[in-house]
């Protein structure tokens, strides 16, 4: 081969080869370079490392701990030093016990003070809406019974009046001892008194408060409902018997007339058109409605009269801290305190039925009165089961759960009703109890042997507190002041 001829043939070869070893080398660069950054990126890192290792040696040193068996001299036991105690192994009843730390926790902070808990040492605080809203209840109802001296009746007080500070409002619908009435006045609420000889009257058949909620027409048909059901209830309590289909009609017929004949209907006026239809051409209205009307007209003209008998001279303020019904000076017989039960709660029922009044207590005193008639049970249980829905927190008070025993037959439709009352209510306070009570009242609660033992040696205002599935044993504190305004066992200590 000629030089012109390998001249050719190198420079042929290298115009192959030259771009290759070029791409190579910019890979290479590339590759070089990336490691680099890594390398920068990782050095960075453990500088940092470094210096947050460096800043929190330093912030270690800089802290003075305690010494680890707690501060010496007069500060011994006040620091959390540690605690060392040998071990031991028991049986669990034994440990049951002896172990110090088993007391029961309590329902929180938030609420009512309403004690001390005798076991744990700490106060107890109670609500029954912070309850409800945190879950640990499912109704907010409350019963609460306790032999007479116990301290039910104190404690029953403290509860609704500490409630006011909270916004609470407080309606007691029938108070047959008259021992509200003090209590009403001193929080700057209403007492009304209703008795033979005074000028108060209540008109059941008032329209009552209007909730801002209702329009005209469901405020119509929500009056003539209420107006119906009560007449109806007072009619079967007086009668001690349901009423017939004639009879609900008789009824339904003398109280659309007086409605349609006078703007404040009354009911001497429903009596009047029971006994004398304005248009019965066969007699055949007059005959249906004749034996309700006499029943009626005991509310009218027998030993009723002058209470529910006219225009009402009270009107109901819903925005006071707490209304009271005085029925002390009415005659000691059931059926009478029924009837004023029934008419007193139909007055307050369109402001308690408010879903928009707020919290309120309804106090249910001397119970055991009330539950005998079934016209005011059914109404109870209805605002029990409604309890939730319009913010009302129900308390039912009588001596012995035995009472509810008592009401009706067994198996009635009276005694599922009061069981019902109990079953609707999650709170359950037991003060003393009879040594005789204790297996029904056991039974009732699903009391535990070592519960029921300990109702009978329960001292003045100590009460064992059912909240659902959790048993607390309290006892109740009273201030001074409250102890001279709610206390009747000192009253009536006073007076003799």
């Amino acid at each position: 081969m000629t030089g012109p001829q390998r001249e050719a043939e190198r420079l042929h070869t290298s115009v192959l080869v030259t771009p290759t070893r070029e791409r190579r080398r910019l890979r290479k660069q590339r590759r070089m370079a990336a490691a680099e950054l890594v390398a920068e990126q990782h050095r960075t890192q453990r500088a940092e490392a470094r210096e947050k290792a460096a800043a929190e040696r330093a912030e270690r040193k800089a802290t003075k701990y305690l010494p680890s068996a707690g501060e010496p001299g007069p500060a011994s036991l006040r620091t959390p030093g540690r605690f060392r105690v040998p071990r031991h192994q028991d049986t669990s009843a034994v440990l049951a016990g002896a172990y110090p730390f088993l007391a029961e926790g309590g329902l929180g902070s938030q609420g009512v003070f309403v004690g001390q808990d005798l076991y744990s040492g700490g106060s107890f605080v109670y609500d029954p809406w912070v309850l409800y809203a945190q879950g640990q209840i499912t109704a907010p109802n409350l019963v609460l019974a306790g032999i007479v001296g116990s301290g039910k009746s104190a404690l029953a007080k403290s509860l609704y009046t500490r409630s006011l500070a909270f916004g609470r409002r407080v309606y007691v619908p029938g108070d047959p001892k008259g021992e509200h009435t003090p209590v009403a006045e001193a929080v700057g609420g209403r007492a009304i008194k209703l008795g033979h000889g005074l000028s108060t009257r209540l008109n059941p058949l008032d329209e009552g408060y209007r909730p801002a909620s209702m329009d005209d027409e469901q405020w119509a048909a929500t009056v003539a409902s209420r107006r119906r059901d009560l007449v109806g209830a007072l009619t079967e309590t007086v009668l001690e018997r349901p009423m017939s289909p004639l009879e609900h009609t008789a009824i339904d017929t003398a109280l659309a007339q007086t409605v349609r004949e006078n703007s404040v209907p009354t009911l001497p006026m429903v009596v009047h058109h029971l006994l004398a239809p304005s248009n019965d051409p066969d007699g055949q209205l007059a005959e249906d409605g004749r034996m309700v009307g006499h029943a009626l007209r005991r509310l009218v003209g027998g030993d009723l009269a002058g209470l529910f008998d006219g225009p009402s001279t009270e009107k109901f303020d819903p925005t006071l801290p707490m209304i009271s019904l005085d029925l002390s000076r009415v005659t000691e017989n059931s059926t009478l305190i029924s009837v004023l039960m029934t008419c007193s709660s139909a007055w307050m029922e369109s402001a308690l039925l408010d879903p928009q009044g707020g919290q309120r207590w309804c106090i249910y005193d001397e119970a055991w009165r009330l539950m005998q008639h079934p016209a005011l049970l059914k109404r109870m249980d209805a605002h029990w089961r409604l309890a939730r829905a319009y913010g009302i927190a129900n308390m039912l008070i009588f001596h012995r759960i035995a009472d509810l025993e008592n009401v009706g037959d067994a198996g009635s439709a009276m005694r599922s009703l009061a069981n019902s009352l109990l079953a609707n209510a999650e709170t359950r306070i037991v003060y003393r109890q009879s040594s005789d009570q204790l297996a029904l009242t056991g039974a009732s609660l699903g009391l535990s042997g070592t519960e029921r033992k300990l109702l009978t040696g329960l001292g003045v205002g100590q009460g064992l507190w059912k909240i659902k599935s959790r048993s607390f044993v309290i006892q109740h504190q009273l201030h001074p002041d409250e102890l001279a305004l709610f206390d009747t066992s000192s009253r009536a200590a006073a007076r003799t």
